[in-house]
């Protein structure tokens, strides 16, 4: 099986030019995107190991935010 990266370039070598250059944009903005996903999971992680967040709880939040509506549905 050949390398990855000689794939892509056959692959790519297969479109018309306008298309490679969409595709190869297309790649960088997935990269960028992948990037900042990974430095916010990074530092998400980090909080969580110096105790900045607490476990989320879906009721409590419920009932702070819509308090009218929660308490009538309990009545």
């Amino acid at each position: 099986m050949k390398p990855f990266k000689e794939q892509v370039i056959e692959a790519l070598e297969q479109l018309p030019e306008g298309l490679q250059q969409r595709a190869v944009a297309y790649i960088f903005e997935q990269a960028e995107k992948y990037k900042v996903l990974k430095e916010e999971l990074e530092k998400g992680d980090a909080d969580i190991e110096a105790g900045r967040l607490r476990e989320w709880d879906l009721d409590d939040f419920l009932r702070r935010a819509i308090p009218d509506r929660v308490e009538a549905k309990t009545e």
